[in-house]
């Protein structure tokens, strides 16, 4: 698939026109809109609601979009950031590992505000599974991991040793704060589609994974509030982008990071559901092995260490 169709995607989204989107493009019409086929083909769904002028994309559309668009970004700064690096070979490449939802909205922003504050440095980002971090940290393959934790949940020396390996010399400090929060698809009211005001009606749950490190931070909320009775099992998934798929389409309830779903929040595609107490109050940690540690990722602990520099916090 030619990863380009995305862009033909927003220009079309932009526009809400075929023909002044193939402007935009340098095509004509006819093969502006063969593109959009292609790349509605390669889905498998119909991304474009064609019946209104001007159009708009489907619910499968934005979501397919916002996908493409950060593939798209990814990609470019890839390519960047290598042809930085092969005309200054002697300037370090700082790895990052992060959970997967940690990556999707929180990392590339904090990343952005920390290069303003710092200045600029050559990265890349590994989003995987903590256990996995973890052991890459260990390794020295990747110099900081951004993990989660909570205040039943702390990632110390016995923690990690679980999740992947020996870590003596691991250190962390915050970076920023998240939550994890209730959300359910909104009626045409407003209101959420799976509501726990009536005591004792089960709710459809969208879960994490038992082996997902994430899920252990809402265990506490669970046994604390009863609501493991409450909740039925219809869906499980150790990510949180295919959890909050199934929460758009009405599936059952999930909690997600707050940074994950707050522009659907926004957009009024998802809401929030249940008691404010139910939010499980997150930290982001930046994790380092202090002997795989060099003099860049050294200036940047000693820099965030001094100025307890901190992403912005999700509202």
């Amino acid at each position: 698939m030619d990863i380009y169709l995305f862009r033909d995607l927003s220009r079309l989204h932009r526009t809400g026109n075929f023909s002044q989107a193939a402007d935009l493009s340098n095509l004509s019409q006819s093969a502006f809109s063969r593109r959009i086929r292609s790349l509605e083909g390669w889905s498998g769904v119909t991304l474009v609601d064609r019946s209104r002028q001007p159009v708009r994309l489907t619910a499968a559309g934005l979501q397919m979009l916002e996908a493409g668009q950060q593939a798209l970004d990814r990609i470019e700064q890839e390519r960047s950031q290598i042809l930085e690096a092969q005309s200054l070979p002697d300037k370090y490449v700082v790895t990052f590992g992060a959970q997967h939802s940690i990556g999707w909205r929180f990392y590339p922003a904090w990343l952005q505000d920390f290069e303003e504050s710092f200045g600029p440095i050559l990265s890349r980002l590994r989003a995987d599974d903590l256990p996995n971090c973890m052991r890459d940290l260990k390794n020295g393959d990747v110099d900081f991991v951004i993990a989660y934790e909570s205040r039943e949940v702390r990632y110390n020396g016995q923690a990690v040793e679980r999740s992947g390996g020996g870590m003596a010399g691991a250190n962390a400090l915050t970076i920023g704060v998240d939550s994890l929060v209730p959300v359910s698809k909104p009626q045409s009211d407003g209101t959420p589609l799976f509501s726990f005001s009536t005591d004792g009606i089960e709710m459809p749950f969208l879960r994490f994974g038992e082996d997902a490190p994430i899920a252990r931070h809402l265990e506490p909320l669970f046994k604390h509030t009863g609501l493991g009775d409450r909740l039925r099992i219809v869906y499980e998934n150790s990510m949180a982008g295919a959890l909050r798929i199934r929460a758009r389409d009405g599936m059952g309830v999930a909690w997600l990071p707050k940074s994950l779903v707050a522009p659907d929040v926004k957009a009024g595609i998802l809401v929030q559901t249940g008691p404010p107490d139910w939010e499980v109050p997150l930290e982001i940690r930046l994790f380092r092995h202090k002997p795989h540690s060099n003099r860049v990722t050294r200036a940047i602990w000693s820099f965030l260490e001094k100025t307890q520099f901190r992403g912005l916090a999700v509202t």
